[in-house]
């Protein structure tokens, strides 16, 4: 009897070289010194979807269109693409990044490679901490969308009370959270498949909603791209100045395009198709939500009316296409929100299991414990969504807090994002950073656009801090501590933080021996 079994695997054909190509990739992450332990399953839709569905542009623009035209009337459209150069700017230094460093919680192993591993961990925890106050401010928009729907979604009260619309809030976000965190924890495969199907109805009631809008134009773009309203005859720097405060409407969505990278251990061939769909995920959500705001302007009855400025992108949908197809409209809006949460939870997931791994964090092991049946990490899941919750409850009797908080968690990632940008400049000045050699590299544009990235970063960060009373103490009495809010969170955060780490966690930090790579000559397995 033959003993033979036959030939293996054509190493040449479909499967073999999927296999092939899925070895390099545990090859690349072995490397790092890590072990491969999370299920590669996500293909490049998946990874595309992950990015926008973060940005998440109906969202984002349905959520904040209305502070944009409160502070700097219809002019503020330019902010628009002025954010957009800027953060391109940021995400083509994380191309070439997840390029040559296609891993989990993406922004704190840069920041550790580029920076060490002190730069590493303040700007893991400061992107954890942002992330998971994020993940609140996110499943609070489904207040904004679904009462304008039907009322019976005013669970609480009838939405006149004083804090009605704010416990309402909490209820509809908290039980958004848990469907997020229960989804999340059941593997990324699932999450994946929920998350590109919302972002396929997001991507198509998007371009409808163009077209819609577009067949409504009432006005030319000369009159609503300068139409200011008249505002910023009572700031130092003019209209300027207005229009640097009505730019944070433009500035809170268009970030979280890294979460494409962040998935890179799930990810077949993550080192070509994280950096396509970083960029994909950016320029698609500039032009579909740049357009979607330019033809609301344009369409809407009147440019004039002061609903622009309370009730925001609704009133322009309900208004102009009437309550039928508008609220068909804001259907997908909800949609739009439902995936964005599951991919903000996700990002964090993977952040705080990467931190975890190097024994970063308290109860390491635990965090970084992956299901054997799910291969994801159960636990982060439901931390991140019980903090979540948690934050959430702040919202109910002091919203003005819960405001400034939300406002600083933005701020927060984008000085994440410099903590990677700024130490990836000085290895680019030292001649030490070389690009993934056959992958994603910039070339002899390196040097001007990283430090562009770095500007940007550190110029925006400012204008997202400035002690504005309109965004840190809208209403109600006036506090320092409101107004100041941002450096004086900030700097609790990241100095009480650091503390921790430097005192405490530091001395532990090292992958942990369930997590490393089998690899020679390694220096010891780090205590725990």
């Amino acid at each position: 009897m033959s003993t033979d079994a036959g030939p293996g695997p054509d190493p040449t054909g479909p499967a073999g070289a999927a296999r092939t190509q899925s070895q390099h990739d545990d090859d690349a992450l072995g490397e790092l010194g890590y072990k491969p332990e999370l299920r590669r399953t996500l293909g490049n839709f998946h990874t595309f979807a992950a990015g926008i569905s973060y940005i998440s542009i109906l969202t984002g623009t349905f959520q904040l269109f209305y502070f944009g035209v409160a502070f700097g009337g219809p002019a503020y459209w330019w902010s628009w693409p002025m954010v957009f150069v800027g953060q391109l700017m940021v995400a083509l230094c994380f191309c070439e990044l997840a390029a040559r460093f296609p891993v989990a919680g993406s922004i704190y192993n840069w920041a550790k490679k580029m920076g060490g591993p002190h730069v590493g961990w303040l700007g893991g925890w400061m992107m954890m901490t942002a992330t998971m106050v994020t993940l609140s401010a996110v499943a609070l928009a489904y207040q904004i969308t679904l009462p304008q729907i039907d009322d019976w979604f005013q669970f609480v009260g009838d939405g006149s009370g004083e804090n009605d619309a704010a416990a309402n809030a909490v209820l509809l976000g908290s039980v958004l959270i848990l469907f997020s965190t229960v989804i999340n924890a059941f593997g990324v495969k699932l999450m994946a498949r929920i998350n590109s199907s919302g972002v396929f109805i997001e991507l198509i009631a998007a371009v409808a909603l163009i077209i819609f809008l577009a067949a409504h134009i009432t006005r030319g773009p000369s009159t609503v791209l300068t139409d200011t309203y008249g505002l910023g005859g009572d700031r130092t720097l003019g209209y300027f100045g207005a229009f640097l405060t009505a730019s944070l409407a433009s500035a809170y969505v268009m970030y979280g395009f890294d979460t494409a990278s962040s998935l890179g251990e799930e990810s077949h061939d993550p080192s070509r198709n994280a950096p396509r769909a970083i960029l994909r995920a950016l320029v698609a959500s500039f032009i579909i939500g740049g357009l979607i705001l330019l033809f609301a302007l344009m369409a809407v009855k009147d440019l004039a009316a002061e609903e622009l400025s309370t009730g925001g992108l609704q009133f322009v949908v309900l208004d102009t296409l009437g309550s039928t197809i508008g609220e068909i409209f804001l259907w997908c809006v909800v949609v739009a929100i439902t995936v964005c949460v599951l991919a903000v939870q996700a990002a964090g997931i993977r952040l705080m299991f990467a931190m975890a791994r190097d024994n970063n964090l308290p109860a390491g092991s635990v965090l970084a414990k992956v299901s054997p049946r799910f291969k994801t990490p159960v636990v982060p899941s439901v931390v991140i969504g019980v903090i979540g919750v948690v934050i959430l409850v702040i919202n109910i009797n002091q919203p003005q807090i819960f405001s400034v908080i939300t406002s600083i968690a933005v701020i927060m990632i984008y000085l994440a994002y410099l903590m990677v940008t700024l130490p990836m400049l000085v290895q680019r000045l030292r001649g030490k950073w070389q690009p993934a050699e056959g992958k994603f590299s910039l070339g002899r544009w390196g040097l001007p656009v990283n430090i562009t990235a770095v500007l940007w970063g550190a110029a925006m960060s400012l204008n997202l801090a400035w002690p504005r009373a309109e965004v840190y103490n809208a209403t109600g009495t006036q506090h320092w501590y409101l107004r100041w809010g941002a450096f004086v969170f900030i700097g609790v955060v990241a100095v009480g933080g650091f503390a921790y780490y430097w005192f405490v966690q530091r001395h532990r930090t090292g992958v942990l021996e369930e997590h490393r790579a089998v690899v020679t000559d390694e220096p010891p397995a780090a205590t725990r």
